[in-house]
């Protein structure tokens, strides 16, 4: 007994494999030309069958898989199972992609097995053969078979009917449901199917608690099998007598609503679950005609096509939201009856495909995380670059191996900069100017540009503080208007400056340095809050219109850090603030990953506090705002003070750590 294996080093192929370790005879197995280390690949992974496993040279899309009349010769009549694998199992693949693998492939495999006189063709379908179909679908129906208009269930469905009405040896056909990595050890190779969500379900354990309750939505329903089960029922039935001509479907006698699936990985992977699910037959009402124009209008589908890409999706998983299709095992089920063979719970065997996915499969585990990654050979240009966090992010990146642009109004502080970046081995370029001159910005982005071409990643980190409490600020408009210079229109005529030629490049990144006070109200702090809000307001519009061009925007909500700029209130030296290091963390963070934006959690309880309850986020600022007074300088007195912080203050700051009192 020999057997002849098509995608035998493909994930079904390889399992079944490893099933016949039990079984007697040889194993040929279908290696392209140029593939032969797959081949070498499986043999070391499969060392049990030793010699046992043999390759064939061939191609699964020539007449007769490419072999040539001598290898035809030499197998005739010493294959008893001709078991064709190989095929294209992804809905998101072309319709030529399909055509060529599925259809045409499955052809030049029947010929083949005519040509070797097989005694029998063991061809491993799908339940993608019956299309769409509504209701039960048995393992006797074909022609019955519905709604199959999309090249994955098209191609399935016309790879059967070649073997059905063209196959001139004994044959049988093998109907696996949506198949998913091992039970026991949850191996997979790829990413497909069911997986396409676990990343949306990895986001939403990141942003909540478990126990938060969520609004999904339902759905069709699926039928998922374990890699393992499908293999093993097959071995058995490929290998009973008085089987020929007869279909099998490998499916679970349990099918799970989408929103069943979700939750149940939801589950597995220890993330919140979908409490309530809205179930989209409730929009039948809705004429299809009105349904159908409005998905076809192209803004929805834009706005469609990038979610589903902000989410991992393939637009094809859309089918699948009302898939109608229940799956009659009941012949497989007899022809396994006593084996002990049963397709194992989901629920029982999950947590072992989401353990596997998160060690093995997370695209984020193949993405360079890492700075140097992320910024070698780039051009950065960081504004406020002589001092604090400027200075310290351009140390950092420059040692990283990014080509950074230092801006400041110091030149002699500046050139420390520039010194202390060539003695770690990086590289800069000065230029002096200041950002609250409109001018100076753009004389500032026009030499850049004549020098260095673009710029990949602009900080927008210099700025202008004032601590000042209203009271003392009837008579000093001018403090409005020098932090608006600086804080908001420097920065942006900087970006108006540079968008350009990131949008002729399609790519660039933004970091504004905005401020936690943005996100609650800060007394003392009115002309400087302000100044950051019309920058974050600003952003967020710009975000919006260069989101499809691949400029993105990062703003990031800073906490009090220890930097020149507050050194003039005495009263901060007594009180827990971040350092300039744990700043530039946030900015390599806002570097490394390019979200929207970044803020502690206190920034954002006390935003939300704010959104909810905003007259009691009020007396909580005016609370914290009598506990402290206003510095020396900002009541106008010329002469200095030291001022020393009471338990009280010291205690209240230890707990809002970084919020500007």
């Amino acid at each position: 007994m020999s057997y002849f294996i098509t995608g035998g080093t493909g994930f079904l192929g390889r399992f079944f494999l490893q099933e016949l370790d039990k079984r007697e005879g040889d194993i040929y197995v279908l290696t392209r030309a140029g593939s032969e280390h797959k081949f070498e690949a499986l043999k070391a992974q499969l060392d049990t069958l030793g010699e046992r496993l043999i390759p064939v040279t061939g191609d699964l899309t020539q007449p007769q898989l490419g072999l040539a009349d001598k290898q035809i010769a030499e197998l005739r009549g010493k294959i008893s199972h001709f078991c064709h694998f190989a095929a294209i199992y992804d809905i998101a693949a072309s319709l030529e992609q399909q055509q060529a693998a599925n259809i045409d492939g499955t052809r030049n495999a029947v010929e083949l097995a005519t040509a070797l006189e097989a005694g029998c063709f063991h061809h491993v379908s799908s339940i993608a053969a019956g299309g769409l179909y509504h209701g039960v679908f048995r393992e006797d129906m074909f022609e019955e078979a519905e709604n199959y208009g999309h090249p994955y269930f098209l191609t399935k469905h016309d790879s059967e009917a070649i073997v059905r009405n063209e196959c001139q040896v004994p044959w049988r056909v093998y109907r696996p449901a949506m198949v998913v990595g091992h039970s026991r050890t949850g191996e997979i190779d790829k990413i497909d199917g069911v997986y396409y969500f676990f990343k949306s379900l990895q986001k939403l354990r990141s942003a909540l608690p478990p126990w938060v309750p969520l609004v999904g939505l339902e759905g069709g329903k699926f039928n998922i099998v374990p890699v393992d089960y499908v293999v093993q029922a097959m071995d058995h039935i490929a290998h009973l007598p008085d089987q020929d001509g007869e279909c099998f479907h490998l499916t679970d006698p349990e099918h799970y609503s989408m929103g069943e699936v979700m939750n149940i990985f939801a589950h597995a992977g220890h993330t919140p679950q979908f409490s309530m699910r809205i179930d989209s037959r409730m929009f039948g009402f809705i004429p299809s005609v009105v349904r159908d124009t409005l998905a076809n209008l192209p803004p929805i589908k834009r706005i469609v096509r990038t979610m589903l890409n902000d989410m991992g999706l393939p637009e094809s998983v859309l089918m699948f939201m009302n898939y109608p299709t229940r799956f009659d095992n009941r012949q497989t089920e007899r022809a396994l009856k006593g084996t002990g063979i049963a397709c194992p719970v989901l629920t029982d065997y999950a947590p072992c495909l989401w353990d596997y996915w998160e060690r093995n499969l997370d695209p984020d585990l193949h993405l360079d995380r890492s700075l140097e990654g992320n910024v070698r050979d780039k051009v950065v240009l960081i504004t406020g670059a002589s001092s604090g966090i400027g200075r310290n992010t351009a140390l950092r990146l420059a040692e990283a191996g990014a080509h950074v642009l230092l801006v400041a109004r110091s030149a002699d502080k500046l050139a420390e900069t520039a010194d202390e970046i060539e003695s770690l081995g990086g590289r800069s370029s000065s230029y002096t100017a200041d950002v609250s001159i409109l001018e100076d910005c753009d004389r500032l982005v026009a030499a850049v540009l004549q020098n260095h071409g673009h710029v990949d990643i602009l900080i927008n980190n210099a700025g202008r503080s004032i601590r000042r409490s209203l009271e003392y600020s009837f008579d000093r408009f001018h403090d409005f208007e020098r932090t608006m210079q600086v804080n908001y229109y420097g920065a942006i005529r900087l970006v108006m400056g540079l968008a350009p030629s990131m949008l002729e490049r399609r790519t660039g990144h933004v970091i504004n340095i905005s401020s936690i006070s943005t996100l609650t109200p800060s007394p003392r702090f009115s002309a400087y809050v302000a100044s950051k809000s019309a920058l974050d307001a600003w952003t967020r519009a710009a975000a919006v219109e260069f989101s499809d061009r691949n400029v993105r925007f990062t703003t990031i909500h800073m906490p009090l850090v220890r930097t020149p700029m507050i050194s003039a209130t005495t009263v901060y030296d007594h009180m827990p603030v971040l350092t300039p290091d744990e700043a530039v963390d946030l900015v390599v963070e806002a570097v490394i990953h390019k979200p929207k934006r970044i803020a502690s959690r206190l920034g954002v309880f006390l935003q939300v506090v704010n959104a909810v309850a905003p007259r009691f986020s009020e007396l909580l600022m005016n609370t914290v705002f009598r506990m402290f007074a206003d510095s020396a300088a900002a009541r106008g007195e010329s002469k200095p003070e030291k001022v020393e912080a009471s338990n009280e203050q010291v205690a209240l700051a230890a707990l809002m750590k970084g919020v500007h009192f």
